[in-house]
C-alpha cells in the first residue's frame, strides 16, 4: 500500500509533470508562430515525453492502491522575447522538476518507501538526460547568437528529433 504522504506527493508532481507538458506545447505554438518548425517539433516532441512522465506516475499510484487526484493546471508562459529566453526557461523548468524529484526520493526514503524509491530512480535518471539536452540546446543558441544562418539550421536539426521508442 502506497503511504498517503507519499499519495499525495506523487499526486502533486502529476500535475507539476502535466504543466511541463502545457508549457512545452506553449512553447511549441510559440515557436510555430514564427516558422521555426524545428524548434517548435523539439518541443512537442517534449511535450509528449512529459505527459509520458506523468503518466508513468499516475499508474504508479493506481498500482499501489493509491488514488489519483487531479487538479487544475496553471495557464503556462505563452510569448518570449526570444528562442533563447524561452530555451532558458525549459532548462530552469527541467531544474526546478529535478529538485522536485529529488525531495520525493528523501520523502520516500524517510518513509522507508522503497518501491518509491526505486521508482523515482528512473525519473533522477530522466532528469539528468533532460537538463543535458536543454542545456545543450541553449549552449548553441548562445554560440550562434544573432546569426540568422545559425538559427536556420539548429532549427532544422531540432526538427529531426522523433519520438522515443
Amino acid at each position: 500500500m502506497l503511504p498517503k504522504q507519499m499519495e499525495s506527493a506523487l499526486n502533486t508532481q502529476i500535475e507539476e509533470e502535466l504543466f511541463a507538458s502545457y508549457l512545452y506545447l506553449s512553447m511549441s505554438a510559440y515557436c510555430h508562430s514564427l516558422n521555426f518548425k524545428g524548434f517548435a517539433n523539439w518541443m512537442r516532441m517534449q511535450a509528449g515525453e512529459e505527459r509520458e512522465h506523468a503518466m508513468k506516475l499516475y499508474d504508479y499510484i493506481i498500482e499501489r492502491g493509491g488514488r489519483v487526484e487531479l487538479e487544475a493546471m496553471k495557464k503556462p508562459a505563452h510569448s518570449f522575447s526570444s528562442i533563447i529566453e524561452m530555451f532558458s526557461d525549459a532548462l530552469a523548468h527541467e531544474k526546478k522538476v529535478s529538485t522536485q524529484i529529488n525531495k520525493l526520493y528523501e520523502q520516500a526514503e524517510k518513509l522507508k518507501d522503497y518501491p518509491s524509491r526505486i521508482m523515482l530512480q528512473w525519473f533522477i535518471t530522466e532528469q539528468v538526460e533532460e537538463e543535458m539536452n536543454a542545456e545543450e540546446i541553449v549552449q548553441k543558441l548562445k554560440f550562434v547568437g544573432n546569426d540568422k544562418n545559425g538559427l536556420l539550421l539548429l532549427d532544422r536539426d531540432l526538427g529531426s528529433r522523433q519520438k522515443k521508442s
